[in-house]
């Protein structure tokens, strides 16, 4: 070999040895470069590890700055600004100098700024702009808010059933009390516990000319605490606040709904909405249904204040956006109307327009005041409330009832499109009646057993035998493939959550006994009286039903449910219901109109254990509707515990009033 080759080889193995030493250094040292040191302080950052920050820094640069304002620091500006998806982009590095670009969402939007940051010994030399774009020794951030109105709740004609409105807040000026000896006396007034004061009182930011917020009140509860001497104690002050107001209080707490303020649930759920721990939310009704909606977005500024709190710099905005109003189909002045007829009982009613679908009016009997959850109420109010034996919280027209006569014309619509029924047949009245001996005991009776024993004269009279065997001739098979073509059993398409009706129970199989039943409405037929109400309007619409809407802008584009029923099967029950109350001895006669034509149906539905049980109660129907009319609409009404007080008869006679004001 020769002494070239051979000094190659030395000079290649030396370049080999150096360049394996450099290796092994770099993998049991860290090896990390000035960018990855950047990184992994924004890394910290992001996962709120405030002390490791802390240390990644050069503390010869903090000037004095300790661990604990340091952190105090980071967490009132990026906790505050409500900072999320914090992310660095490394821009360039020149020796031990890295310039980079942080960005981030906050409560105000997107933030975004350069720096530049040195980096010795894996250490980051401190600079203001390491915490926040802005910061200095003197200057602060801020975020600033602009509150955003929530949006109203209207009726048809523009009148508001929930808007914003005057309250009052009951708070404390520390400063001026006399110590926490009053505590006691002003607990006494507010209805309130002393531990809740001084929970509020507690808070970190009070100074000694805050007003603390205690309790929000309602004007009359405001004058009634003055007159009571609370503004005698030192400290004591009552501000004007702005509040939910529902002007009709209980007449539309029911569609209304309520709302409360957001628990820790609320919070979690709705992480990154905009709401803080003392939003008030929607609970129940149209402010839940519509809760995104109303709400609306608070304005949002993060800004930059000198020592003297002047805004010198706007870092980042967000406008602020009111809520939507929601417009209903309500018409108020019957809502009223209704709710005052049957206030005193435990009822529902439902008004709709037949040929649209549009909810006109949506009453549940007894009602509660939204406003009183606002103001928010003691344990021994809410208990009350809760306790009430005629459950006011209770919504009756989400409810499923037994529907009783009033299910009559429906099992007709089934049996004549079914080709079971002939309208014009005589059945041979029957005041009592059985399938077969197989039932023993049990028989179908009717208190009316008209004669020719037609279908007409059947919905007219209201017989009980006519349909317990009319739906043992449809059967089985066509009544239940009836019922579910009608969607009874389904959830029906609706703003707000209504319990589903239904023709059996779950698991159970309907015998000839409850068919015959299910016939006049009674057995496990269970119906809510807003589906009701629309398989009713199929009648006046040559057999389709329109799907039912309470939001204006909701209106279906197609029919609920074309051909329910066939125009001709439509007609022929039409005709029975205005006989109902167009004949001198038709069950709902007593609202006859001389110059308007009206359609209708009374139902009793019988609640009891047994056909023997004497105990039971019973449930009162009744569904009127105009025919041809230049103003339609069709009102159902279901009141409990109608046995003894007229029947169904007790709710017609306070139907007249709503139904004759509106046409009126």
């Amino acid at each position: 070999m020769k002494l070239t080759e051979k000094k190659n080889i030395i000079i290649i193995g030396i370049v080999v040895c150096v360049l394996v030493i450099v290796s092994v250094f770099f993998i049991f040292s860290n090896g990390k470069s000035t960018s990855d040191i950047v990184k992994e302080y924004f890394d910290c950052l992001q996962q709120k590890e405030y002390e490791k920050m802390y240390k990644l820094l050069d503390k010869d640069s903090l000037n004095g700055l300790t661990e604990n304002d340091f952190i105090e620091k980071y967490q009132n500006i990026y906790e505050g600004i409500e900072a999320k998806n914090i992310k660095i982009e490394i821009l360039e590095e020149k020796d031990n100098e890295v310039e980079y670009q942080i960005q981030m969402n906050t409560v105000a939007g997107k933030v975004q700024y350069k720096n530049k940051v040195t980096v010795k010994d894996e250490l980051l030399t401190y600079n203001d702009l390491l915490i926040f774009d802005g910061v200095s020794k003197n200057n602060k951030i801020r975020v600033l808010t602009v509150s955003c109105q929530r949006g109203k709740i209207l009726d048809r004609n523009g009148n508001a059933l929930a808007k914003q409105g005057d309250g009052y807040s009951v708070g404390l000026v520390r400063g001026k009390l006399h110590g926490e000896d009053d505590y006691g006396q002003i607990a006494n007034f507010l209805g309130i516990s002393v531990e809740t004061i001084q929970k509020k009182m507690s808070a970190s930011w009070i100074k000694d000319d805050s007003f603390v917020p205690i309790k929000d009140i309602s004007k009359d509860k405001k004058d009634e605490l003055i007159n009571q001497g609370i503004l005698a104690i030192n400290g004591v002050k009552i501000n004007t606040i702005t509040i939910r107001d529902y002007p009709y209080d209980k007449i539309t707490s029911h569609i209304t709904g309520y709302m409360q303020k957001v628990n820790a649930d609320d919070l979690k759920k709705h992480e990154g909405e905009g709401y803080n721990e003392n939003s008030m939310i929607g609970r129940s009704g149209i402010e839940a249904a519509y809760e995104k909606e109303l709400k609306g977005q608070d304005g949002k500024s993060i800004v930059v204040v000198d020592e003297n709190n002047k805004q010198i710099k706007t870092i980042a905005s967000k406008e602020v956006q009111d809520g939507q109003n929601i417009q209903l189909t309500i018409d108020i002045d019957l809502q009223k109307d209704l709710y005052n007829e049957y206030q005193n009982d435990k009822s529902a009613s439902v008004a709709l327009n037949p040929q649209t679908g549009e909810i006109l009016a949506l009453v549940s009997t007894p009602s509660f005041s939204s406003n009183d959850f606002i103001f928010g109420m003691s344990n021994d109010e809410w208990d009350a409330l809760n306790n009430d034996v005629n459950k006011p919280l209770t919504n009756r027209f989400k409810a499923t009832y037994t529907p009783g006569s009033s299910m009559k014309p429906i099992t007709a619509a089934i049996g004549l499109d079914a080709g079971v029924i002939d309208a014009n047949k005589d059945l041979g009245a029957k005041e009592k009646w059985q399938k077969d001996s197989s039932w023993g005991s049990y028989y179908v009776t009717t208190l009316h057993a008209p004669a020719p024993n037609n279908l007409k004269n059947a919905i007219v009279y209201s017989d009980n035998v006519y349909f317990a065997r009319t739906a043992i001739e449809i059967g089985k098979k066509k009544l239940t493939d009836g019922y579910e073509h009608l969607q009874i059993g389904s959830q029906i398409p609706f703003e707000l959550a209504l319990n589903a009706s239904q023709y059996k129970n779950k698991n159970s199989d309907l015998n000839d006994q409850l068919i015959a039943d299910s016939g006049y409405g009674q057995g496990q037929l269970l119906m809510n009286p807003i589906q009701l109400a629309s398989i009713y309007g199929s009648f006046i619409n040559e057999g389709t039903i329109l799907q039912p809407y309470l939001v204006k802008d909701n209106q279906p584009e197609k029919p609920w449910i074309k051909n329910a029923f066939t125009k001709e099967t439509a007609n022929i029950i039409k005709d029975d219901l205005i006989g109902v109350i167009e004949d001198s001895n038709g069950t709902g006669h007593s609202i006859y109109h001389n110059n308007i034509q009206l359609a209708g149906k009374t139902g009793t539905a019988e609640i009891k254990a047994s056909q023997d049980d004497t105990s039971g109660t019973e449930l009162g129907w009744f569904t009127v509707m105009t025919v041809n009319h230049d103003q339609p609409i069709l009102i159902t009404t279901m009141v409990e515990d109608v046995k003894d007080r007229g029947g169904s008869g007790y709710v017609i006679e306070h139907m007249k009033t709503p139904l004759n004001n509106y046409l009126q």
